[in-house]
């Protein structure tokens, strides 16, 4: 299978798993709130992909948690029932559905956000590990914000709902730096790869940290 068609593969698997779970969703207002990352992350997608041309591990990566997201925005993140049972089980206090979503934003974006930056900023060595890492954990807080501001706009059960704290006064926090250690293992584990795929791959480690002279 050629890589665009495995990239049209997994538009259409998308697609299809969002018009189930875009059937009777528990909060609609919620619904649709959470799949304005849907509706401008598919379409941002798809145009990035045309100019950088992802490879099939990112494609995969990206459809993966855009995924996990819509799961979590049928049924609310606090709310998902297998978590349910799971937190009942195993005498949790909370539904962890989404720590486990917020770990994969980095776990699973980490490696596609740094091919963007291979390709397009040209970054190399420490610097194609690092920017992808703030990166992640910079939309992690912007989400946070954003879960703020529209928490303050709307009434307070739909304002919870979206929020999906659970009482926990440090969620925010959690799920930042849920996010940040998703990507840092990820790119580890790509460090690791990469050190053993690439023979030169030290060398260019230590000549990206170099300062470049300036005329």
């Amino acid at each position: 299978m050629s890589r665009d068609r495995y990239a049209l593969g997994c538009l259409v698997a998308l697609t299809l798993w969002w018009a189930l779970l875009a059937v009777a969703p528990r909060y609609r207002v919620s619904w649709l709130h959470e799949n304005l990352l849907v509706f401008v992350g598919v379409p941002l997608t798809a145009w990035l992909d045309r100019r950088v041309r992802f490879d099939r591990l990112s494609l995969t990566l990206i459809t993966l948690f855009l995924a996990l997201h819509l799961v979590g925005a049928h049924y609310t993140y606090s709310e998902v029932p297998l978590f349910d049972r799971i937190r009942d089980w195993a005498g949790y206090s909370r539904n962890h559905y989404d720590r486990v979503v917020h770990f994969s934003f980095g776990l699973l974006l980490a490696y596609p956000i740094r091919e963007l930056f291979r390709k397009v900023a040209r970054a190399r060595g420490f610097w194609s590990y690092f920017l992808p890492l703030l990166l992640v954990m910079a939309t992690s807080a912007f989400y946070e914000i954003i879960e703020w501001l529209f928490a303050a706009a709307v009434e307070p059960a739909q304002g919870t709902a979206f929020l999906g704290t659970q009482g926990d006064q440090w969620d925010a926090q959690k799920d930042m730096a849920l996010a940040s250690l998703g990507a840092l293992l990820a790119l580890l584990v790509t460090l690791l790869f990469d050190l053993r795929r690439h023979p030169d791959f030290a060398a260019e480690f230590r000549e990206s940290l170099r300062p470049r002279r300036t005329r």
